[in-house]
């Protein structure tokens, strides 16, 4: 089982949709705000292939002021058929590494206070909580978390 990871494009945007609907359904983004991600350019996407199909992307911004820059993982979506593969793991250290290259030194994300495999990747992956998010998800909290990039 080989993972590639590769930069993503519009041309990917119905199966992203499809992805981020599996995940997060109420909510997801919409297509348009996929689409309008894909092309800010101050974001940045990866998707995950396994075996020719799209298991999962990342979608990252990075936000700049006159003395730094901070990344920002917008959505992290992995394919239910697809998970406890490692791919999110992937896609999460890829795009780190771009933030790094761009010169990010810190990395932001959230993640609902009650998705505990989320919770549980990025906390063994390094990042700490920044704080509680009231009601970030409609009716359901959030957590923000928060990664120094080395």
């Amino acid at each position: 089982m080989s993972v590639k990871i590769e930069g993503i494009s519009t041309k990917h945007l119905d199966r992203l949709h499809e992805i981020e609907m599996e995940c997060f359904e109420k909510e997801a983004f919409t297509k348009q705000q996929i689409a309008y991600l894909l092309t800010d350019h101050n974001s940045t996407g990866l998707i995950a292939e396994l075996n020719g199909e799209i298991a999962g992307f990342v979608i990252g911004k990075i936000h700049r002021d006159r003395k730094s820059a901070t990344g920002h993982v917008l959505t992290i979506d992995v394919s239910p058929k697809h998970r406890r593969k490692g791919i999110g793991l992937r896609l999460l250290q890829e795009i780190e590494r771009i933030f790094k290259d761009k010169g990010v030194r810190v990395c932001f994300l959230e993640a609902r206070e009650d998705n505990i495999a989320a919770l549980s990747l990025y906390r063994k992956f390094g990042y700490g909580e920044a704080g509680r998010l009231e009601n970030y998800y409609g009716n359901a909290h959030g957590v923000r978390l928060r990664k120094t990039l080395t």
